[in-house]
């Protein structure tokens, strides 16, 4: 089965957030509803010997989703063609449960239609032949959409080609989170998307 994810180039990634703009254009989501945002991990280190990067956080397309796990209606599941977790705003009933399930705080509610609301890797310009809009505006070209199941996609060759030591993906909690980070230049730090605010002010446990 296809598996349809990110690669995320952290060192390409300028912290400019065209790819969070795009995607609430994209999707025409309402004010404190973001289906991607860019965290700073950092500054870190002793001067002279200071290290930072940006990291694009958005649904980690998980192999083992505990959101689709706790749905009650089946809103939130898996596409059996790409592999990508969508929410079928006909069948949410704004439990949030799947909000509750993430670990990576990558689900947010939609006020306005009272459904949960999350990245499906644009799905509806995928089918166009067309890129995600995230993907399509990133400045720095660090963004990366495809099938990580096949050897020959873009993405697995980018991995591959990047090095398994090079290769990063969020604190697994038995999820299978299947973004992949790459980040040579930098020291990668494992935090989750909510503790990026600590690591910035020092306070890292």
């Amino acid at each position: 089965m296809k598996k349809i994810a990110f690669a995320v180039e952290l060192d390409r990634c300028i912290g400019c957030k065209g790819c969070q703009v795009a995607c609430k254009m994209e999707n025409h989501l309402p004010l404190g509803t973001n289906r991607t945002s860019v965290k700073e991990i950092g500054p870190t280190g002793e001067y002279p010997n200071i290290q930072m990067y940006f990291l694009p956080a958005m649904c980690q397309q998980c192999e083992n989703p505990t959101c689709v796990k706790v749905c009650p209606t089946g809103a939130c599941h898996v596409n059996p063609e790409d592999g990508v977790i969508e929410i079928d705003r006909d069948k949410c009933i704004g439990c949030k449960s799947c909000i509750r399930a993430c670990p990576y705080e990558a689900i947010s509610f939609n006020e306005e239609l009272h459904v949960s609301d999350k990245c499906d890797v644009c799905a509806l310009r995928r089918l166009t032949g067309n890129l995600p809009a995230c993907v399509k505006n990133c400045t720095g070209g660090a963004l990366h959409v495809g099938d990580l199941n096949d050897p020959n996609s873009d993405v697995s060759k980018l991995i591959a080609d990047a090095g398994e030591e090079n290769v990063y993906s969020l604190r697994d909690f038995g999820n299978g989170p299947s973004v992949k980070y790459i980040l040579k230049n930098d020291k990668w730090l494992d935090v989750l998307p909510q503790e990026c605010v600590s690591v910035r002010r020092g306070k890292r446990k």
